[in-house]
Order: structure tokens, then C-alpha cells, then sequence
């Protein structure tokens, strides 16, 4: 745990875990304030489970949640009379501890002199002078210079902004690029599906973001609060200020788990697990593992979703497991989907239903999980049939498996930069933004009618880097998106139905059309070296364990 030390009433750190809490007690902390909002990022517990951490330590516990971009007036206010009311030491935390210190900082602002608050949260390794031009600006940012200017400004290190940092940076390598993001760890999400199937660690999908940030580009680690794009500005929490000439916005997109009621208090215990957070898709293997009989619930939230695909994976992954240990007759799987198909591209569909079939899986279509109670294991379902009155059936589980509904990330959606969905508003071909010239996207934040997928990303990236670099060449866009995406639906151990598909639904193979069963290595390096495989599949296929099915099946060559 790294608390930094601002007054002796306040220390700020960085995201917590449930196990700091007991180090915090025994440093003499008596009480605990949460300044981040609960599934901001996937590694992320929520403040329920610190909570009841703090709870058995001894110590009180506060939850003064701040969204980027929104640092308000009352929000000082409200973290001032905790500071007031709560036994000290106290210890505040966020994503970094900035906007701890931000909301410290700007509750003393009345009582303190600035230079002495400025010098407090230097000295803790926070710079403020963002905020004294806020206080001396009435409590508004002037955006008309900033700290820091750079020729392309990237927000997220993610896979999209990632690849198109290093792809830009490869066709105009003397630009000056800043990539923004505050995480120290980078994710491989879409491997988290074959952790909750028992395939891989979790540290396996796990990178430090330092060893993966091209050379060359400069990276700011701090969360974005706000856009001014009339400005050319990103604010930074701490009220920092960066230029740019150009903007690409990448920050993918948020898990909103508190939308189903009584999730929080469960998660990771009682049965409920998910796949979409790094600490809980070890406990998905754990109850697959401890399962022996009952019923078994995954659920698909409405969409638009990050993988469509990957709820059914974490089913059909669990249901293949049950098979083998001879377990599957006595569980009952129960698919509850939001949506009325089982998959939005139809021509996928037969495949799925035959592993539907195989594994006796129950389908029930518009079903949307909105509450559960993990102590007496039951889950409540909004039932919205076309042909009837919207109801809502409470359903007992041994297991039950979420997908959190999921929105644009807070800071996008208050932007000027966002749809009246919350989603960055770009041309689905250029992958321009529609009001600003100087701006693109990529990735799941933004509108494109796209499935929402790490693949999608990979051909994005390409597409905004050549049209960024047409843009400072002077020239009209060169590269279109046509809407690329692949699920690799992971329907048993070593098997898996690869769709690919572009905008609309329609068919896009980047594979060759056979069935690949048992792949060696010398027919994966053919494969390879005739660039008839997508690097996504490159690991699996030299392993020899990926069996590509494709709708139409034709005979394999012998190379």
C-alpha cells in the first residue's frame, strides 16, 4: 500500500485492496474514504468489500465517489465534513490518489494559504498548480494554455490505443505523441474467458503498461476529467492541461455493475461470479471445479457490449468441463439473454445450437438480470417478450455467471465529444469525428454500428493512424473501415466457432474456409507464412489446440 502523507489528519493512495485495509489499521489509520466510483476499471473491488474489511478492522468507512470530469464544489464539501467527522488518521484513495488529493485541496482552499497546499501535495507527489488556477479562475479551468503540448494526443492504453500509438508512430515517426492513461497494468481481457474456463492464469493476461508503450511516445499517467475540444485541451484530474493538434480518444468503455441491484454486496461470493473482472474469473474455475449438481445461470445484458460473444464462452467453457467429469446430467444451464437470438449474426447461429443441443442448455431470450440476492441465491429477471406485458420472475441458483450492462465511460458521456448515447459521435468509414476535424476514435467507446471486440480494434487502429497521418499531410482520407470483427466462440476445450463479420452482419473471413482439427505446426507455419492466419489465432494454432469451424466446411490442403 503507498499512502503519501498530506496533513496529519489526511494521508491519499492509489486504488486499495480488501488485504491493505488490515495493513492501513496497523498503521494507525482509524477510518477509510473511497473517492472512486465503483467499476471504473476491471481490477478494481468495489467500496462494499472494503467496507466490510473496514468494518472488521475496526475502522469506519466513507464513500464520497468522484467521476472524472465531474469534480465539483460539493463534492469538496462533502469530503471536507468527512475530514471533519471521521476519526483520524484518515486514508483517502482513488484510482491514483489525485482526486483525493484534488477534493483535500480544494476543501482547504478557504482556511489554507495555496502555496501552503501546493507545497503539502508536492511534497506527497501530487501537483496541484492545476487546481490553484481553478480556485483563482472562480472554480473554472482556463484551458487557453496548458502544461504540457504535443502534436497527437492519444486517451486510453488499451489494445486500441496501444496499436494505433505504435502504428501512427511508424508512418510518422518524428511526431510528437503523448498516450494518456493512468493504469500501471494492462490488460488481455478477452483471456480472462479461458481463466474462468481453467485454460490460463490470470497473471498470464496481465502486463505491466510500461513494457508495452511504444518507444518514443510519451506517456502521461493520469486520468482524463474533461475535453475542450474548441480549445484543442484534455484536463487532467488535478485540473492539468494538455494540448494537442490532433486527438484520437480510446478509453474503452465502463462495466456498470451497480445498475443491477444487490451485485456488489455478492460479487465473488455465495455462487456469483463474472468473467469481466481480472480478480473474479478465478473464482468462475473455482465454482465450475466445485460444481456437482443444481442450476447453473449465465446472463447477457442488453447491448451494446465489449465481445458479444463471451458470455457464451464462459457457458459453453463450463458446460465442456461438467461433460468430462461426468457431472452434466445433473446440472441445469440456463442461458438468460437479454436479446431475442442466441447470436446477432444468423449464419453463426446452427453452429451454436448444436453445442446449445450437446450440452442441453436451456435458452431464454429477453431476459435481463436486475437484482440478486447472493445469500439466498436467487436472481431477479425482467422478462420483456415482444408479444407480452413486461414482467419479472425470481429464479434460485447454485451458480450464476454475470455480464454487467456496460456504458460509455463517465468523463465521455458528459463530454462534447459524445452522442446522445453517451458514445463518441464519429463517421463509421473514416472513423472521424463528425464535429470536430481534429478528433477520431477507435475501440468500444465509440459509435460505429460495430460489435464491440479486441479484433475490431486491431483493424481500427491502421484506419485512424493512416487518416490521421493523411490529415497532416494535407490530404483527404485514404483508409476506410468496413466494420471487421471476430468472436472466436470457445465452445469446448480446444475447439472454437469463428465468426467474423462486418458491418450489418456481413461475412468478412480473414481465415481460410476449412475446418483446421488438430493443427500441427508445420501446417500452422504454412498458414502463417501464406498470411491466411489473423495474428490473434497465432499462439493456439503453433500449440496445436485451436480447431477453427467455419460455416462452410471444404477440405484442407497437406501443407
Amino acid at each position: 500500500m503507498d499512502s503519501r502523507k498530506i496533513s496529519d489528519k489526511l494521508s491519499v493512495a492509489p486504488q486499495i485492496s480488501v488485504a491493505d485495509v488490515a495493513e492501513a489499521r496497523a498503521q494507525g489509520f482509524r477510518a477509510i474514504v473511497c473517492n472512486r466510483p465503483d467499476a471504473e476499471a476491471p481490477d478494481q473491488p468495489g467500496f462494499a468489500e472494503i467496507e466490510a474489511a473496514a468494518q472488521a478492522a475496526g475502522m469506519e468507512a466513507r464513500y464520497i465517489p468522484v467521476t472524472p470530469g465531474l469534480v465539483r464544489d460539493t463534492d469538496a464539501e462533502a469530503m471536507g465534513a468527512a475530514l471533519r467527522d471521521l476519526p483520524g488518521p484518515v486514508l483517502a484513495y482513488c484510482r491514483t490518489g489525485t482526486r483525493s488529493a484534488t477534493l483535500w485541496s480544494l476543501a482547504e482552499a478557504k482556511t489554507r494559504p495555496l502555496p501552503e497546499i501546493l507545497a503539502a501535495t508536492k511534497a506527497a507527489g501530487y501537483d496541484m498548480n492545476g487546481v490553484a488556477r481553478r480556485i483563482a479562475n472562480g472554480g473554472r479551468t482556463p484551458t487557453d494554455t496548458g502544461d504540457a503540448s504535443f502534436d497527437v494526443v492519444i486517451v486510453g492504453a488499451g489494445a486500441g490505443g496501444i496499436s494505433v500509438a505504435a502504428s501512427l508512430k511508424a508512418r510518422k515517426p518524428d511526431l510528437a505523441i503523448a498516450l494518456i492513461d493512468p493504469a500501471d497494468i494492462h490488460y488481455y481481457q478477452p483471456g480472462w474467458t479461458m481463466v474462468g474456463g481453467g485454460i490460463f492464469e490470470a497473471q498470464t493476461t496481465a502486463r505491466t503498461m510500461g513494457s508495452l508503450i511504444p518507444a518514443g511516445v510519451h506517456w502521461i499517467k493520469s486520468a482524463v476529467a474533461a475535453f475542450e475540444p474548441a480549445n484543442n485541451a484534455v484536463i487532467l484530474d488535478g485540473c492539468r492541461v494538455v494540448k494537442y493538434t490532433r486527438l484520437i480518444v480510446t478509453p474503452g468503455l465502463k462495466l456498470d455493475w451497480g445498475r443491477i441491484e444487490g451485485l456488489h454486496e455478492t460479487l465473488g461470493r455465495n455462487g456469483v461470479t463474472s468473467n469481466y473482472r481480472y480478480d473474479l474469473a478465478r473464482y468462475t474455475w473455482e465454482l465450475v471445479q466445485g460444481l456437482k449438481g443444481g442450476r447453473a445461470i449465465f446472463t447477457q445484458p442488453p447491448m451494446p457490449i465489449k465481445c458479444a460473444g463471451a458470455p457464451q464462452k464462459a457457458m459453453y467453457l463450463s458446460a465442456d468441463a461438467w461433460l468430462k467429469r461426468g457431472v452434466l446430467k445433473d446440472i441445469d444451464i440456463q442461458f438468460n439473454n437479454a436479446g431475442g437470438v442466441l447470436f446477432g449474426v444468423k449464419d453463426y447461429v446452427p453452429a451454436l445450437e448444436s453445442y446449445v443441443k450437446k450440452y442441453g442448455i436451456n435458452l431464454n431470450f429477453f431476459h435481463n438480470l436486475i437484482a440478486v440476492d447472493g445469500p439466498a441465491k436467487t436472481a431477479t429477471f425482467r422478462v420483456a417478450k415482444p408479444e407480452t406485458e413486461p414482467t419479472t420472475v425470481t429464479v434460485d441458483f447454485d451458480m450464476l455467471h454475470v455480464v454487467p450492462p456496460q456504458v460509455a465511460p463517465d468523463f465521455i458521456r458528459v463530454s462534447p465529444l459524445a452522442d446522445a448515447a453517451g458514445w463518441v459521435d464519429v463517421d463509421q468509414a473514416t472513423l472521424r469525428h463528425k464535429a470536430y476535424d481534429n478528433i477520431w476514435s477507435l475501440g468500444d467507446v465509440m459509435n460505429a454500428p460495430n460489435a464491440k471486440t479486441a479484433a475490431a480494434a486491431r483493424m481500427q487502429a491502421p484506419v485512424v493512424a493512416q487518416n490521421v497521418a493523411d490529415d497532416i499531410d494535407g490530404h483527404s482520407p485514404s483508409a476506410i473501415y468496413n466494420g471487421y470483427g471476430s468472436c472466436p466462440l470457445t465452445v469446448e476445450r480446444g475447439k472454437i466457432v469463428l465468426a467474423e463479420f462486418g458491418y450489418g452482419g456481413a461475412l468478412l473471413p480473414s481465415f481460410p474456409k476449412f475446418v483446421i482439427d488438430g493443427t500441427k505446426p508445420s501446417r500452422a507455419a504454412w498458414l502463417l507464412k501464406e498470411k491466411l492466419l489473423p495474428p490473434v489465432y497465432w499462439r493456439g494454432m503453433l500449440r496445436g489446440k485451436e480447431w477453427m469451424v467455419k460455416p462452410e466446411k471444404v477440405t484442407a490442403p497437406s501443407a
